[in-house]
């Protein structure tokens, strides 16, 4: 959560003109009721700081269940008192949880406005309707009611200002009524009565109380934070499934890819993200680079070279939680402001084939359960791929003439059947179609032989894409004949590309190297006739259009002597 530098400096100023002063305040107008039992504070105090360091983590919120405690506290010994003690959790809660390092040094003032305010909030409620420090429950029914209304202040409180921090503070688009508000709803609630008990258990057996109480307290806790840990282990083993799931249904190498580095990063705080592929020349090669959401190249990695080289050569996971840790073995491919490390080979068949390397600008940012989801949505990945590959090589090569690279017939009538669609959706304004054949190709056949025909094909293919361009599509249409279709090109304009392609034909020689005359390179010279149809006003259909464009070859061009342009007409 990125939070602006005036936004941070008004969080400390609020604290240094509020806090101490407001503590200060309380102090005088609520004196604590020490009694001179200072073990007794001491173990209260033992106590708070002890639940301080066992929170519940959940999308990345704390939530915190000292409430039971200072609760106790507040009740035994005063106000001032349990602030002292809140104050300090907050401290024990930011240490434990190592998040007071440069640049989020604001989450200490943040908290301990909130608890400052919290405690300040309820406990003056409490006293400002006639409750009493230490009160007797068994003989004030009242004290009781307020106690409660106490608790309930204090949670509605702790609510309305963690979710001004959220929305106000940290600009959170999450929604404040999830999981972890239901969370801390339902603890809350189950712990404020242990508060009472142990307040009530103190008066009884003195210090006793807190060993009575809080032993079993901290044991389910600990019980519970396990709990939760198992929880969030199936939910991500859940999503690992259904991230599997859809690679699986993608069919383009891009496309899985893509899918990883997005459900990555919505799984994990993620700010870089390298996908490596191993290549024929054992090399790692970039194949996809996120930097805070922005395209990234690297160069090739060689085995052993850097983190992502180290994780290819040994064939084992990295994870590494500061930059301390990594950055005698980074090669320059990490950016400087990385923290935390995480890199992971991608096997298939007990074989690297490939490198996934994520980095955040956040130290700890990876657990190390994250390991084993990362470690299994690799292996779907690699299999995805896999499957992707082959079924673009299937689907390449049965598009595609393997001789001269165009594409087929089998495409070209799907496509030319899908533009003619969108003309008659009114999507398209006119479809052009130009048809060529060589001429007298079956004597440069017979004079140089077919491998020679063959590199003819192959270049006049190359040539016609790179004329056409992205103006239309080119095919090979059989034999010695091809075709370019031409979306929203009028007639006239189909004509004279037609023309440029004729002229590019007789005019420039083809080499051959593979002649029957195997002792020198040869050029050729051909010429071609074509045909030139436009729908809707030569065809009403595909077949029509196709049938047009090949009689104007034939009857327009080859007829009138050949090396030349003809276009349909009805006439």
């Amino acid at each position: 959560m990125i939070v602006k530098p005036h936004i941070k400096s008004l969080i400390v100023l609020t604290w240094i003109l509020f806090v101490p002063v407001g503590t200060w305040l309380i102090y005088k107008a609520y004196p604590p009721t020490l009694s001179g039992n200072w073990l007794d504070i001491f173990a209260f105090l033992l106590l708070t700081c002890v639940v301080a360091t066992m929170p519940i983590v959940i999308n990345e919120m704390f939530i915190f269940l000292i409430q039971w405690v200072a609760l106790a506290t507040f009740l035994q010994f005063g106000l001032f008192v349990e602030i002292i003690f809140a104050q300090i959790a907050v401290v024990v809660l930011l240490l434990k949880m190592r998040i007071l390092r440069k640049g989020e040094l604001y989450r200490l003032p943040v908290n301990l406005n909130m608890f400052f305010s919290v405690s300040a909030t309820s406990g003056m409620v409490y006293y400002l309707l006639g409750g009493q420090a230490g009160p007797n429950f068994e003989y004030d029914t009242k004290s009781l009611w307020l106690a409660i209304l106490y608790a309930v202040v204090s949670y509605s409180m702790n609510q309305i200002i963690v979710s001004f921090n959220l929305y106000f503070i940290y600009k959170s688009k999450v929604s404040y009524f999830g999981k972890d508000f239901i969370v801390e709803t339902i603890t809350t609630f189950i712990t404020f009565p242990i508060g009472l008990m142990l307040y009530i258990l103190y008066n009884q057996v003195g210090i006793l109380a807190v060993l009575f109480v809080g032993i079993p307290f901290v044991s389910l806790s600990m019980i519970f934070r396990l709990y939760y840990s198992s929880e969030k282990i199936n939910e991500y083993l859940q999503k690992a499934a259904e991230i599997g799931h859809q690679m699986a249904e993608r069919l383009k190498v891009d496309d899985v890819v893509d899918l990883l580095i997005q459900k990555l990063s919505e799984m994990l705080p993620v700010d870089y993200a390298y996908i490596f592929e191993v290549t024929k020349n054992d090399e790692l090669q970039l194949v996809r680079g996120i930097e805070s959401g922005l395209p990234n190249d690297l160069p090739s990695v060689k085995k052993n070279e850097g983190i992502s080289g180290m994780v290819w050569g040994k064939q084992k996971t990295f994870l590494y939680s500061a930059r301390k840790e990594w950055r005698e073995y980074a090669n320059g491919h990490i950016p400087d402001d990385a923290e935390s490390i995480l890199g992971v080979p991608i096997l298939r068949s007990k074989k690297v084939i490939g490198v996934l390397l994520l980095a955040s600008k956040r130290k700890r940012a990876f657990e190390k359960f994250q390991l084993m989801i990362i470690d299994i949505l690799c292996s779907h990945f690699a299999v995805a791929i896999e499957n992707a590959k082959h079924y673009e090589l299937t689907k390449m090569q049965s598009e595609h003439c393997s001789l001269t690279k165009l594409y087929n017939y089998r495409y070209f009538e799907n496509l030319l059947t899908e533009e003619f669609e969108r003309l008659m959706q009114f999507e398209r304004k006119q479809l052009s179609l130009i048809i060529l054949d060589i001429d007298h190709f079956k004597a440069v056949n017979d004079t140089y032989g077919h491998q020679s025909g063959n590199e003819i094909l192959f270049e006049l293919a190359s040539r016609l894409s790179k004329l056409v361009g992205n103006r239309g599509t080119v095919a090979r249409y059989g034999g010695e004949e091809f075709v370019a279709l031409l979306p929203d090109k009028p007639k006239e304009e189909a004509y004279q590309i037609a023309e440029q392609i004729r002229q590019m034909i007789s005019n420039w020689p083809f080499t051959i190297k593979q002649s029957l005359d195997l002792e020198k390179t040869q050029k050729v010279m051909i010429t071609a006739s074509i045909g030139v149809a436009t729908a809707p006003e030569d065809a009403e259909d595909a077949l029509t259009l196709i049938r047009h464009a090949d009689r104007a070859l034939y009857v327009g061009a080859k007829r009138a002597g050949r090396n030349r342009v003809a276009e349909y007409s009805s006439c």
